[in-house]
């Protein structure tokens, strides 16, 4: 479904910042990216978003998505995909939703710009994603604005918005860094419901192995731009390769899943 075939990064002329990565998501399929701060993880999903800054290209490799080269995009093809085929969730969903609006006049505008419907049916939806999303009176939370929600609910409302359109490959950028423990064990549980439910393929960057490990199919390990270990979850819990993952194994108290999850 997603394959990134042996790309490099670089921004102008420094040293790239990605270099050789690959990768392969399946239908379905959950993949973690697991890594120190640095190491390349969120310059490989904007690479898969099309959204580098600056000037920062993929200069060698290619990113196909359901047999499509993303590199020949133009920006209009971009915004049919993004938000409706392809879904991103953030590291602080509060820092995507504007402070100043409430969450219904958003959440119903994001969903008119993807697909022309009736108002009136366009909120109707939203509400229908806030329930799935187990968020507690979601009439109620359409009327509130962002700081009146907690961490919980703003990652609630950001999986909501991004599930809206069922999309095939759903993004997730240090999803639960901001949460509190109990938060974030239901937050994956979460994710791994949209995935047994939708059969939709999530690619999550994080810097928590544990994490990784209760919900991930498939871990790849970065390093200063490359990668250092891959393979399933048992593989790099029971036989990592790297001195480096080792280490991080090694830095995790416990691997019961009552202690993460």
């Amino acid at each position: 479904m997603l394959k990134i075939n042996d790309i490099t990064v670089q921004y102008e002329n420094n040293n790239p910042t990605i270099e050789g990565f690959n990768l392969e998501v399946g239908q379905g399929e959950i993949v973690a990216i697991v890594g120190e701060s640095g190491s390349g993880k969120t310059t490989v999903i904007r690479s898969v978003l099309g959204l580098l800054p600056g000037k920062g290209k993929v200069t060698k490799g290619d990113i196909i998505f359901e047999d499509d080269s993303l590199l020949n995009y133009t920006e209009k093809q971009w915004n049919e995909i993004r938000g409706t085929k392809m879904s991103m969730i953030f590291q602080d969903c509060g820092s995507m939703i504007n402070p100043n609006r409430r969450i219904g006049s958003q959440f119903i505008e994001y969903i008119l710009v993807h697909k022309k419907m009736p108002k009136d049916e366009a909120k109707k939806k939203a509400i229908e994603m806030l329930d799935k999303m187990r968020l507690p009176q979601a009439e109620q939370i359409m009327k509130k604005y962002p700081f009146q929600l907690s961490g919980g609910q703003r990652q609630r409302v950001g999986i909501a918005i991004a599930m809206t359109f069922q999309p095939k490959l759903l993004i997730a950028d240090e999803p639960t860094s901001a949460l509190d423990v109990t938060t974030q064990s239901q937050i994956v549980r979460e994710m791994i419901d949209l995935r047994d439910k939708y059969n939709t393929s999530i690619m999550i960057v994080t810097h928590n192995l544990a994490v990784a490990a209760y919900m991930a199919d498939k871990i790849i390990v970065m390093k200063d731009g490359v990668v250092v270990d891959r393979g399933t979850r048992e593989d790099i819990l029971k036989n990592p390769n790297s001195d480096y993952t080792k280490r991080l194994l090694a830095s995790v108290p416990t691997w019961r899943e009552e202690q993460y999850a």
